[in-house]
């Protein structure tokens, strides 16, 4: 399996809403720091504000009708407009409106006086100051306009209201009656043109009637008279419908007789032609056939009734058939006779037409002429009637469509800003920005927050998490309130071991800062108060840092001892813990670089092997040097340490693909620098027993006469710690 191949992550779980408050909770200071912005900014905005009074005139406004009802109907009620109001909106905003207001009021001077140094405004730009300080607003299910004026002057807002409320208004009555002047005057107009086209077309009609000599009795009349070939044309077409449909009946009814067979023939031909004769035969043949039947069932075939009986049945039959026969040829003859009256019909129908044609076709030019000078006059008649009724309506008095119902009066006091709104709505934002950009950090904060991420990511266990702010165990003692949380991964880690025998440990991490060098000291610690002999080797020899907690020189150490300059027993220092012993770093020369690959480390680590019950390893960081990557493949046991929200996650992941590359024994995770506080889900790790110990500290502290720090040392400088080189 290749090493580097990343694994394929498991489902993310979903969110609960713990989750959502413990977000929340970490990301507290950057909630309130936006909320206290926006509202602070909100705030100063509102109170920076110049103060406005507003000033509202309510106008109702309505389509254009007469106080009484015109010639033409001038008071019908119109359809609804779903648009009307819109478009008086606009017309209320347009330059024709509110460029008379401003020439009324005079605004450019008085804006160009106060809001441009003395120079007067153009009649554009001052028409865009006032759309920005006007609002318009219907009045829900009415026809009322609320026109609404903001200024830093009461009485100006309320001059402007009532100025636009009355030029609109005035603007109305001037365009209808330029509509109605306009309106009558193409009336007039079109009237004496149709005069015009009726007298060419009175001239045009009697010419043609005295060319073709049309005897005209009626002159009002726009078609020829009935006259006798029409009527006589209109007889033949009716009897030639009634003989066509009473043929095609007929022969339907012989088509249908003749598909049936003679039994059939005989028992539907009744039903069709009332024959008296032929029922009668069937009636007796009926009646003989049924005395034959009841003779056959006491007689014998040879018995004289009998006989007699079916001479008298045969008769009848073909008295039946010859009936038959005869029936159906008459109904061929008058078939025959039918079809000879329909043709004669056809033929006087369509000599009648040729006849009527021929007058139609001489008289035609002159009817359709006459007809069309009928239309010209009724047109006319209907110009002159609306020219009447226009010239009247126009004198009648008409009521405004444009009502000033309230006018504006001077504000009271200022509308704008709205303070409490502003600020209100400030504080409603804020949060929400607050909390949405918290959240968002959170998505892009791709660091390892919980268990479940380094499980899931990792795929390896977490053997232990460790709290903020951890002192050195070796300095607070076994009853340390952080002890217990060692404890926990010195159970686990050894637990984790596949065998006893495997006891070199190396701590590592994918980055520098991670709070490796602390945890591997305290776990040194932790086993070495439970009574076991415990070495830790200082094998960061690029930044060491194990020294400088204990409060020793790094001038002799492990590079002293790889490269022969000294003896394991003159390099190793024993602490003030009975059974933990610590080997420093060393100083690291240039020309030693690969140092920790070499055969005499190998050496070292089977040596302390033999001599300890277990051996721990602080290295350098994973991902920067390749000494961690030499070391976890030459120890047992490798411990990732990984610090809460600090890498992100792929690096992580990277750092246990590299301890996998070389062989190294990854056997768990340890958790480091969890804020108890704010992470509530990790309480039941070691909060329990922080709390508990915490308490207990507490109850048994004696007073002195100087207080510890959260290193565990004296505020006047003295370190506990003794240090004593071993010989």
């Amino acid at each position: 399996m290749d090493p580097l191949k990343v694994p394929q992550p498991q489902q993310e779980a979903k969110l609960h809403f713990l989750d959502y408050w413990r977000i929340i909770r970490i990301r507290k200071t950057v909630i309130l720091a936006v909320f206290l912005l926006v509202v602070i900014t909100a705030t100063l905005v509102t109170f920076i504000l110049p103060e406005s009074f507003s000033s509202t005139a309510r106008i109702t406004i309505d389509r254009d009708v007469t106080d009484i009802e015109g010639v033409i109907g001038g008071r019908s009620a119109l359809g609804y407009d779903p648009y009307y109001i819109q478009t008086q909106f606009e017309i209320i905003q347009s330059e024709v409106v509110l460029g008379k207001v401003i020439e009324a009021l005079d605004l450019n001077t008085l804006w160009g006086k106060k809001y441009q140094n003395g120079e007067k405004l153009k009649t554009t730009d001052a028409i865009t100051m006032l759309k920005g300080r006007m609002t318009l607003r219907p009045v829900r299910n009415t026809s009322l306009i609320e026109i609404q004026v903001y200024s830093e002057d009461r009485d100006e807002a309320a001059r402007i209201a009532n100025a636009v409320a009355e030029t609109y208004r005035e603007h109305r009555m001037q365009e209808r009656a330029r509509l109605s002047q306009g309106g009558i005057k193409v009336l007039e107009e079109r009237y004496q043109e149709q005069l015009i086209k009726i007298t060419a077309a009175q001239e045009e009609v009697e010419t043609l009637r005295q060319k073709h000599q049309i005897s005209d009795i009626d002159a009002e009349s726009t078609a020829p008279a009935t006259s006798l070939e029409a009527d006589t044309l209109r007889r033949y077409q009716a009897e030639l419908i009634a003989a066509s449909a009473q043929l095609t009946q007929l022969e339907v009814s012989i088509a249908k007789l003749n598909e049936l067979k003679p039994s059939e023939l005989k028992e539907v031909l009744p039903r069709t032609k009332q024959d008296v004769v032929l029922t009668e035969l069937l009636s007796q043949l009926n009646m003989a056939e049924q005395q034959l039947v009841v003779y056959a069932k006491d007689f014998s075939a040879e018995h004289p009734d009998v006989i007699k009986v079916q001479a008298r049945v045969t008769d009848l039959r073909e008295r039946v058939d010859t009936n038959v026969w005869a029936i159906m040829k008459s109904l061929e003859n008058q078939l025959a006779s039918q079809k000879a009256g329909v043709n004669k019909l056809q033929e006087l129908v369509d000599n009648a037409k040729k006849l009527d044609i021929k007058k139609s076709e001489d008289s035609r030019p002159y009817y359709n002429k006459k007809r069309e000078l009928e239309s010209l006059r009724m047109f006319e008649r209907l110009l002159g009637t609306k020219l009447a009724a226009e010239r009247i309506d126009l004198t009648i008095p008409r009521t405004s469509m444009v009502e000033i119902v309230d006018k504006a009066q001077p504000g009271l006091k200022p509308v704008r800003p709205k303070k409490a709104f502003n600020i209100a709505l400030g504080i409603i934002i804020g949060l929400v920005v607050g909390v949405g950009l918290a959240f968002f950090i959170e998505y892009l904060d791709t660091s390892v927050k919980t268990i479940d991420d380094v499980e899931r990511t990792l795929q390896s266990p977490v053997l232990g998490v460790i709290p903020q702010n951890v002192g050195y165990l070796f300095e607070e003692g076994s009853e340390s309130p952080h002890a217990e949380a060692y404890r926990v991964l010195r159970t686990n880690l050894l637990f984790s071991r596949k065998d006893a025998k495997l006891n070199s440990v190396a701590v590592v991490s994918a980055g520098a800062g991670e709070g490796k060098s602390t945890t591997v000291m305290n776990l040194a610690t932790t086993f070495a108060q439970s009574g076991q002999r415990v070495v830790v080797v200082d094998s960061d020899l690029r930044r060491p840092t194990l020294h400088k907690m204990l409060g020793v020189t790094n001038n002799l150490g492990l590079t002293n001892y790889l490269l022969k300059q000294n003896t394991l027993e003159e390099v190793i220092q024993t602490t003030n813990v009975p059974t933990l012993d610590f080997l420093a770093s060393g100083k690291l020369p240039s020309s030693s670089m690969g140092i920790l690959s070499s055969g005499p480390m190998k050496e070292l680590i089977n040596d302390l092997k033999q001599r300890y019950d277990f051996v721990f390893f602080d290295s350098p960081p994973i991902m920067g040097v390749s000494d961690a990557s030499i070391l976890a493949s030459e120890v047992d046991v490798t411990l990732q340490v990984i610090q809460y929200r600090r890498y992100p996650q792929p690096m992580n992941i990277r750092a246990k693909q590299l301890i996998e590359k070389v062989g190294g024994n990854l056997v768990g995770i340890v958790l480091n620098n969890i804020n108890m506080s704010q992470d509530e889900s990790y309480y039941y790790y070691s909060g329990y027993y922080h709390d508990y110990y915490s308490k207990n500290e507490e109850m048994d502290a004696v007073p002195a006469g100087g207080s510890k720090d959260k290193a565990g040392k004296d505020q006047g400088g003295k370190d506990k710690v003794e240090i004593k080189q071993k010989y």
